[in-house]
């Protein structure tokens, strides 16, 4: 670890954009990182294009993250954040457009203008998921719709629920759905393309209605969302299911273009990085849902972030 320097200022704020650190993205995993690179002694630097929290401020409840009982995702997120500012992390909105080697020091290229300098970097920059672009998503997107039902999936006991989707994602979230709903339809552009296995339990179950080759035209509702208009690709024949909630499983996107020139990702655009999070670009490593893995959750990301930040402190320390 980092000695400490009594000359040194440990907030983090650097006059010259240099840092020990710089962490490209605020959501938990980010956050974690740098709440473990400044108890580290880390100089270093949070930056985020949007609001700190990443996807949870999209979630309506967070039930499984330890210690909080049923909280908001945006209320969750500002206490991350809040602690963050509690010990003294910098902080700054930018969308960043590159990462480079230059002269044994990290480069981060902001779009707004600044390129800061560092030792080390964590990529932390999550994914998106992907939207239907239909009328009425935008404005039950994090109160009806949802794209985590591990998240969400128990406000929707003995109730009616639809899952877009057909793919491995959708299949499996539909079979945990199925153990808590009173009724799930499922809806899919193509026919069910899962695992076989897990298809043919899901079409075994008494409480399922599976539609397929079904295009969504819009989701319907008030005050409320109501139902969900679909149109046969084969038939043309409309159904409006009605229902109470809707996860979408169309696909992520992880948000790692920025990052393509340092040789890290994997063919499907996701960061591959060992179980320290170091990636095969030197002092870069990668943290929460933009690394490949098996499970993307509030509390795996933390544990990245954790990771991360330790092994970034590690590997600089071994500059000296």
């Amino acid at each position: 670890m980092t000695q400490c320097d009594p000359t040194k200022d440990n907030t983090g704020f650097s006059e010259t954009n240099e840092y020990d650190l710089v962490i490209i993205g605020a959501g938990p995993a980010g956050m974690t990182a740098a709440i473990y690179a400044i108890r580290a002694n880390l100089r270093l630097l949070l930056l985020d294009k949007l609001a700190p929290g990443g996807q949870v401020i999209n979630t309506l409840e967070v039930q499984n993250y330890p210690g909080t009982g049923t909280i908001n995702g945006a209320e969750l997120a500002i206490q991350m954040f809040e602690q963050t500012q509690q010990l003294g992390v910098p902080f700054e909105y930018a969308t960043v457009t590159q990462v480079r080697e230059k002269g044994g020091l990290k480069e981060v290229v902001c779009r707004e203008g600044p390129t800061y300098k560092a030792k080390a970097v964590i990529i932390a920059t999550g994914t998106n998921p992907r939207r239907l672009g239909v009328p009425g998503e935008d404005r039950f997107a994090g109160e009806s719709i949802s794209w985590c039902a591990i998240c969400d999936g128990a406000q929707y006991r003995c109730k009616k629920v639809v899952v877009i989707g057909g793919g491995n994602s959708a299949v499996e979230e539909s079979l945990y759905l199925a153990s808590i709903a009173d009724h799930l339809t499922v809806l899919t552009l193509f026919d069910l393309t899962a695992d076989p296995r897990a298809c043919d339990k899901l079409r075994a179950l008494p409480n399922v209605t599976i539609h397929e080759f079904q295009e969504i035209l819009e989701f319907i509702g008030s005050d409320h969302l109501e139902a969900v208009r679909a149109r046969s690709t084969k038939t043309g024949a409309e159904v409006v299911v009605e229902t109470e909630g809707v996860f979408e499983y169309i696909g992520l996107e992880p948000e790692a273009g920025a990052f393509a020139n340092l040789g890290i990702l994997n063919v499907h655009g996701y960061i591959e990085a060992d179980a320290w999070m170091a990636t095969r670009a030197e002092g870069v490593f990668g943290a929460g849902d933009i690394n490949s893995k098996n499970l993307r959750q509030i509390v795996t990301a933390c544990n990245d972030g954790a990771l991360a930040a330790q092994a970034a402190a590690r590997y600089i320390e071994s500059l000296k």
